[in-house]
């Protein structure tokens, strides 16, 4: 789970400072940055995991492709550009884990921060690419009697925060020490003792986190797998459609592949079923599914998996109250997100960071509050034990929609927006993430401005009339919240409603 991320140097993002919550919803127009900040993200997943080119090169340059120069990721200006890029991020990770030969490691501490500053670096035999050069890497602990400050959202101390951070260390993991040609990173072992691995970090091709195992640094290894875990969801509704083969991994893809094969698995192994060890149970989580899909689609009456034997295949159906069935193919784009994302909620395996760019696209106005309450649920509850039925995970969406940003809860909420910065006489724009006041982020970080009200009532001049007082156009969850829309300092006076064409 990420509770803090910092940036700079890398494309827009510049001295960005942002922490998290269980869900948060970042808001902005098209083009603000709101992207870049999920690419930072999904980056440092990719040197947990990969070379730093081969994590370079993964990047997005633009909706519609990879990074083909590496030059590119760096912040610039009109004059110049920045030769280094900083990230520093806050986790809590697992307590245990397998490593890539299967070895079960169990952290020492599960509370962590992680480091890493890497500099661009000409390459001769690829000038058009250049290449990357790590020059700090850091991984330590953050302590427990810390904890309350570095985790300031509204939690339950007593049964989430003490089932979630645990262990003590007094020494980091990973650390750097010298400069220039000399600069070493060393890997330190986590009893404490003996002597560090150290490497030579101009020789290095990746991070050093990349490569440890259970044997050597169990908690380094667990911040690996953390970071590994974070992902970005881009359902595409085509990879919804495909029925599945039996052999197919029951894990649903990045792209929403491989979601029969994930509801039949999950109906055959989940953890109610397992509970019970009754073999007619595995119809919960097919109720559990329709139920939530009937929030978006009133005459849903059951989600089924058909099984051809003949074929080998999987293929979801979904049935209406008449008995009609309809399969996959036949189902709009928005019901095929919606159902993956109900699918991905029943899915215990799934943890870490789930990014999702604009989840409204292909749902009715009125319909949203469904997909808000559906997102908030998959992440994990603040108020409950971290557990199989509760894993721990987090949501973060981006959305340039009013009506989101009418609907989401105050506390959940980012404005993303552009800021004018001067350095060495050299003006450029970079993306600003703010707050609304007398909010949980606002106490945390009292001497940073919230958000412009202006802002915030720009985009309430847009918004859908909810005046219909039916369940799926009313955004409630169990934990007491107030929502952007309920604040009587953030309503345009005198306030305007749009109606739908």
């Amino acid at each position: 789970m990420l509770t803090r991320l910092k940036v700079s140097g890398f494309k827009n993002l510049v001295d960005v400072d942002v922490r998290f919550g269980p869900f948060t919803c970042i808001a902005g127009v098209n083009g603000v940055g709101k992207s870049n900040l999920f690419d930072a993200i999904l980056f440092l997943s990719e040197l947990a995991g990969n070379t730093l080119l081969e994590a370079a090169l993964s990047v997005r340059k633009s909706e519609s492709g990879r990074t083909s120069s590496i030059r590119s990721l760096f912040h610039r200006t009109k004059n110049k550009g920045d030769e280094v890029m900083s990230f520093e991020a806050e986790m809590i990770i697992p307590e245990e884990g397998i490593d890539d030969l299967g070895q079960k490691a169990d952290a020492s501490i599960t509370f962590v921060r992680y480091k890493v500053i890497l500099a661009f670096l000409p390459e001769e035999t690829l000038p058009s690419v250049g290449a990357l050069k790590l020059i700090h890497e850091e991984l330590e602990h953050i302590n427990l009697g810390d904890a309350s400050k570095h985790l300031p959202f509204s939690h339950s101390v007593r049964k989430w925060r003490n089932s979630a951070v645990k262990g003590r260390r007094v020494s980091p993991f990973i650390s750097t020490e010298g400069d220039g040609d000399e600069r070493t990173i060393k890997l330190h072992q986590d009893g404490g003792g003996g002597r560090p691995k150290t490497f030579l970090a101009r020789t290095l091709p990746r991070t050093v986190l990349s490569t440890v195992n259970a044997t050597e640094s169990p908690t380094a290894l667990l911040a690996r797998r953390e970071m590994q875990s974070w992902r970005l969801l881009q359902l595409e509704p085509s990879a919804l459609r495909e029925p599945d083969e039996f052999t197919a991994i029951p894990r649903l893809g990045s792209d929403g592949s491989h979601l029969p094969a994930t509801l039949y698995h999950l109906s055959k192994t989940s953890y109610k079923h397992k509970q019970e060890g009754d073999e007619d149970f595995s119809t919960w989580i097919y109720d559990q599914v329709s139920s939530r899909l009937a929030e978006l689609i009133d005459d849903v009456y059951a989600i089924k998996i058909d099984r051809d034997e003949k074929r080998q295949l999987l293929t979801v159906q979904v049935q209406d109250k008449y008995e009609t069935v309809h399969p996959a193919r036949s189902l709009s784009d928005g019901t095929l997100r919606f159902l993956a994302l109900a699918v991905l909620e029943q899915d215990t395996r799934a943890g870490g960071v789930i990014c999702l760019e604009e989840p409204e696209n292909g749902i009715h106005p009125k319909r949203i509050p469904a997909i808000l309450r559906l997102l908030e649920d998959i992440a994990v509850d603040v108020d409950e034990p971290v557990g199989i039925d509760n894993p721990l995970r987090q949501v973060i969406i981006n959305t340039h929609s009013p009506v989101v940003v009418n609907q989401v809860n105050d506390d959940s909420l980012l404005i993303a927006e552009q800021k004018e910065t001067a350095r060495d006489g050299d003006y450029f724009q970079s993306v600003r993430f703010s707050w609304l006041p007398d909010t949980w982020r606002a106490q945390a970080d009292p001497d940073r401005l919230p958000v412009a009200r202006g802002k915030v009532i720009d985009y309430l001049r847009q918004v859908i009339d909810f005046s219909d007082k039916s369940t799926h156009g009313q955004y409630s969850t169990k934990k007491k919240a107030t929502r952007v829309r309920d604040r009587s300092d953030l309503q345009p006076q005198p306030t305007l409603f749009l109606h739908e064409k």
